[in-house]
């Protein structure tokens, strides 16, 4: 059997396992945390802030806890990285400034599930020497993705909380007639990085783990693009892999404030778990000169959160890529703030 063959196979099996998994915890499944592990976390050290940035949140909304939580992702880019993966840029010959905005709403369905809906879009201007300036903007992709926790981490133990993410996400890009950016993608984000204007499906597993005043969490997300059809051509991009670790300092309880470390990979792959051969390599653009059907990009990003009131939380940061292969670099600024509420009234802390 062909690698191919495995990873489709494997990739059924998990988009499946994690379907069924969520629809039985919905008709009373077993196999979630008990309701002593739940309040044994919830009494545990874990003081309202806006948490990471660059990760959808780990442990889930409790049951009847909803959010709004709108985002500004941003870049500037005119150097990227050449045919090999390094630390060292040169030149593009173009200049790169895009903004997304993001919003996501989200609501706990069950102290194990949690459903969110995201709605974004893009603004960018794109120049070069002997270029006409190039500026666009409009809706951009449309996600809807469960979570499920069928682990809670343990307070007084090793036992981390463990989440599957699944998530659809919607062309509405294309619908709407909004240009692809240069490299293929809008500035890389909270969710996992896919191909603009692609219908997407990815898998993911998340993880966090509370260690006062610490809070660490990870996960890995892997994506799908369906085939897409253009110029008369069917199109076959590679998958993606997304990768994310995040280290949160919290220096004041009471007032949410503390830092963030968030280190992302984000991996367009030479193969798709159809088996089918890659035709969409990240040419065009500012990445004209890059013809391989793959791509790499490694960075960090410093951050900041901080509690304005009871109800809203904020952060802000800088992802800055520091290795990458047939990718852009730059600067990314972020902000993120949360508008919580609750029929309980009172908010806590996923």
């Amino acid at each position: 059997m062909s690698r191919r063959a495995v990873l489709v196979i494997l990739f059924l099996f998990v988009s499946l396992g994690t379907i069924i998994g969520a629809i039985e915890t919905a008709c009373a499944f077993d196999w979630v945390p008990s309701e002593e592990e739940i309040r044994k976390y919830r009494r545990s050290w874990n003081p309202l802030t806006n948490g990471p940035i660059l990760i959808s949140g780990v442990d889930i909304s409790p049951k009847g806890q909803y959010h709004a939580h709108p985002f500004l992702f941003g870049q500037y880019s005119e150097r990227g990285y050449g045919n090999q993966l390094s630390v060292r840029t040169k030149d593009t010959g173009s200049t790169l400034y895009s903004i997304s905005p993001l919003v996501n709403f989200g609501y706990g369905w069950s102290d194990h599930i949690e459903t969110e809906l995201s709605l974004k879009a893009l603004a960018y201007t794109q120049n070069g020497p002997g270029d006409k300036e190039a500026t666009v903007s409009g809706p951009a992709d449309t996600s809807f993705f469960i979570k499920y926790r069928p682990i809670v981490q343990d307070p007084d133990g090793w036992r981390p909380s463990v989440t599957t993410f699944n998530q659809i996400i919607l062309p509405t890009e294309k619908w709407f007639g909004t240009k692809t950016p240069a490299g293929g993608f809008t500035p890389i984000g909270r969710l996992p990085s896919t191909k603009f204007g692609s219908l997407t499906w990815t898998e993911g597993l998340e993880m966090r783990k509370n260690l006062r005043p610490f809070r660490i969490s990870g996960g890995v997300f892997y994506s799908y693009h369906f085939p897409g059809h253009e110029d008369g051509i069917n199109t076959y991009p590679g998958d993606i892999m997304n990768t994310r670790l995040i280290i949160e300092h919290i220096l004041d309880d009471a007032k949410g404030f503390g830092y963030n470390l968030e280190f992302v990979g984000l991996h367009v792959l030479p193969w798709r778990a159809d088996g089918h051969p890659v035709n969409v390599h990240p040419t065009g653009g500012l990445n004209a000169q890059f013809q391989t059907s793959s791509s790499h990009t490694i960075g960090v990003e410093p951050a900041i959160q901080f509690k304005f009131t009871e109800n809203i939380v904020g952060a802000a940061g800088v992802l800055i890529p520091i290795a990458g292969q047939n990718s852009l670099t730059g600067i990314f600024p972020n902000f993120s703030i949360y508008f919580y509420g609750s029929k309980s009234g009172k908010v806590i802390m996923r």
